[in-house]
């Protein structure tokens, strides 16, 4: 049975990036058959990374080690957080770090994902024009740590102006109905879209090339090295 993992890293509880996640999930549910699983990443011990953690014979510990499970035996995975200074929380920047250890190979120039369809929903306090502008390249790191991972980026959401008011950072997405409508939408289009992937491996044209591309430059990075 396909599933997809949602990965939250808000901190608060319940948070804007969670129930923004939520809904998303509401949305796969359409898809009969998709199952679904959530973690609060800032509840998982994760160590900082190092380079250590590349060593094979490197112990990892248990959350990490069921975490990587979780990513490797799904069929999709979102990542739900919250942009702080303009990039996501030190949390999950540490994880992705992590997944170097076993989303890239041995030479740790070629991803492992396979072409796993990911999908980014980004919640903070500035306004749209400010993602459109600026904010939506100081997270660019985000997708391109999947491609680099062999995953597939399918789309990302932005939900802005998260705040109740000049320095209060609290839930407020529950109350906008037309955001939560949205994030179900994308939902269960992602959703339909991990659906096929489980079933042939296939992708949309248009991701399917860019996943191309990037395994050609991998092959040159391999030369070059």
């Amino acid at each position: 049975m396909p599933k997809i993992l949602v990965l939250v890293a808000g901190n608060n509880s319940p948070s804007n990036s969670e129930t923004l996640a939520d809904a998303f999930m509401n949305g796969i549910k359409n898809v009969k058959g998709m199952e679904t699983e959530k973690i609060k990443i800032h509840e998982l011990t994760i160590k900082e990374f190092s380079i250590d953690f590349y060593d094979p014979q490197c112990s990892q510990e248990e959350d990490f080690c069921r975490l990587q499970k979780l990513i490797e035996e799904s069929n999709g995975v979102v990542f739900a957080t919250p942009i702080w200074n303009f990039s996501v929380p030190g949390h999950l920047k540490n994880l992705i770090d992590r997944m170097g250890s076993f989303a890239l190979d041995a030479s740790r120039t070629k991803g492992t994902l396979k072409g796993k369809p990911f999908y980014f929903i980004y919640s903070g306090g500035a306004p749209m024009v400010a993602w459109k502008a600026l904010m939506h390249k100081t997270v660019s790191h985000m997708p391109e740590s999947i491609r680099y991972f062999g995953g597939t980026p399918i789309d990302s959401s932005f939900e802005p102006k998260c705040t109740n008011g000049p320095g209060k950072f609290e839930l407020v997405v529950d109350k906008r109905p037309a955001s939560l409508s949205i994030q179900r939408k994308h939902g269960e289009e992602f959703a339909r879209i991990v659906e096929r992937y489980a079933k042939d491996g296939s992708l949309p044209a248009g991701k399917k090339l860019w996943n191309k591309l990037m395994s050609i430059g991998g092959t040159v990075l391999k030369k070059v090295g």
